[in-house]
Formats: structure tokens, C-alpha cells, sequence
């Protein structure tokens, strides 16, 4: 569990390539772990830094390619939040699966509490790319049916550990994650300068070299 973390629950609905600049500006700029719950713009589904774009779907969506890891998921229906963790806390310098599992074993909590049948699942092979939704993971969240409703891509930095997750369960539980993560939540908001996510969204994620660079 982490001492302490900053709750953000960001108002303002962003198109995709301002959404994933929010989250690295979160990563370059933040000195305590803190969670940021969000909302797309119509009409966007994002996909893993490694997904091809031959592997995307022909949804009736504007595509952006994430920073972190993980498959393809349409963010029209689900909740999408971003877990940030500075070097220095355990959670940020645990290994790949453990860190995944610690996070989505809160969201369970969270879910479970909210009413929603779920639970963490199992050993399973890893998936390579595709749809999100359609290939459970190890430590993904199923529901009681076995069907996937939360995953995650993650990515280590020099500063900590980024984890963009996607919740299909028609719920949005920031508040009772914070709460599973956390000794001690603090409700906070960010004002990320409307100049550095300019350009961070210029020089990266809607510039087509990016979007389709596989």
C-alpha cells in the first residue's frame, strides 16, 4: 500500500493525443504517486506501443498509440485511468507482474465494492496485441463468467512506473481504488501548461510517424 497518493479526477473531457500527454506530463512532473481518472472526446480507441496498425480494428474511431504496453481498447464505453508512481516508493520498483497484480487486486476491491462481480485472473499466456477486451492477460480482471473487464499497459521511465488502465465494467470506482492503493488519499487538481501538452501532442502522439509507426 502507498503512504500516500493524489486523487485527480480531471474534468475535462481530451481528445486522445492530449489525453496520453496529460499522462506523460504526470510522469515527468509529479514527485508523489498519484492517480488521474479521465475522459475521452467521442470517438477514440487507442492501442499498446507495440500493436501494429494493421491489428486495429475497423471501429469508427481516430486512433492514437499509447506510451505504455498493452492491446488495442475502444474507449467510447470504458473508464480509463492513470496511475502514477515516482522511483522511491516499492510499487514503482517491483517487477512487471507484480506491480500489475498489486494494482489490478485493488481495482478488484474497488469493483467488489461497488457491486461488481470480479476477480483477478489466473496464470494465462501472454497476448500478442489485438483487442484488449478479447484476450485476458495474467492479473487481468474477469468477471464472474470469466470475461475479461479491466486491463493495463505499463511503462518504467527513469522516474517511475506510468500504468494506463481501462475498466469495461459500466462503472467508474476512482475513489474506492485510491482508497485500495493508499493509506492516506488527497483529492487534488493538476493544471498541466496548456503550452507543454501543445507540444507534446505536436511532436508526438498526432504525428502520423508515431500513430502508424508499425
Amino acid at each position: 500500500m502507498l503512504p500516500l497518493l493524489h486523487l485527480w479526477i480531471d474534468p475535462v473531457p481530451r481528445a486522445g493525443p492530449e489525453n496520453m500527454a496529460v499522462d506523460e506530463w504526470l510522469a515527468e512532473s509529479c514527485d508523489r504517486p498519484v492517480l488521474r481518472s479521465y475522459r475521452w472526446l467521442p470517438g477514440w480507441g487507442s492501442c499498446g506501443y507495440f500493436v501494429k496498425s494493421a491489428e486495429w480494428p475497423a471501429w469508427p474511431v481516430r486512433w492514437v498509440r499509447r506510451w505504455t504496453g498493452g492491446g488495442i481498447v475502444d474507449h467510447r464505453a470504458d473508464w480509463t485511468y492513470t496511475l502514477f508512481v515516482p522511483n522511491g516508493f516499492g510499487l514503482a520498483e517491483a517487477k512487471g507482474g507484480e506491480s500489475y497484480r498489486v494494482i489490478h487486486a485493488a481495482l478488484v476491491e474497488a469493483l467488489r465494492a461497488a457491486g461488481v462481480d470480479a476477480r483477478l485472473a489466473g496464470i494465462l499466456p501472454a497476448a500478442a496485441g489485438g483487442e484488449c477486451f478479447r484476450q485476458p492477460v495474467e492479473y487481468d480482471v474477469l468477471d464472474g463468467a470469466g470475461r475479461k473487464i479491466a486491463g493495463a499497459g505499463q511503462r518504467r521511465t527513469a522516474l517511475g512506473l506510468l500504468h494506463q488502465g481501462s475498466v469495461a465494467a459500466g462503472c467508474r470506482v476512482p475513489a474506492g481504488l485510491a482508497g485500495a492503493l493508499a493509506a492516506t488519499v488527497v483529492p487534488r487538481d493538476f493544471s498541466p501548461d496548456p503550452a507543454v501538452l501543445a507540444r507534446k501532442v505536436a511532436e508526438r502522439y498526432s504525428e502520423e510517424g508515431w500513430t502508424s509507426r508499425r
